[in-house]
């Protein structure tokens, strides 16, 4: 499966992901936690989504482009995965956070 990814670190990042858990009714799409160092948050959205769009300050997309590869961590489904946990695991197939609503969303709280 492919995807693209948005990166948004320590407590900016688990905010936002309170505020789309709120937006979405506990289901914004599959977002993944780092429990230790910069305790980053990784947003997973649909392939495509991130590139030639402007992010808020904080942002860090992840997309694949002509010449560069993007790598982020990825937890198991079960199991021990640590310093890596699902905030909101993946529920369905080609389920992603909506890249629209993380974008405005992402814009009024980190702005």
């Amino acid at each position: 499966m492919q995807f693209d990814a948005l990166r948004v670190d320590g407590d900016d990042g688990r905010r936002l992901a309170d505020c789309m858990a709120a937006l979405t009714n506990g289901d914004p799409g599959p977002v993944v936690m780092e429990e230790n160092g910069r305790r980053r948050v990784y947003f997973l959205v649909p392939a495509g989504s991130t590139a030639h769009r402007s992010w808020p300050r904080g942002v860090t997309p992840f997309n694949a482009r002509p010449g560069y590869v993007s790598y982020l961590p990825v937890p198991a489904l079960t199991g021990d995965t640590w310093p890596l946990a699902w905030r909101f695991p993946p529920t369905s197939p080609g389920r992603f956070v909506h890249t629209l609503l993380l974008r405005c969303t992402a814009t009024e709280l980190l702005s």
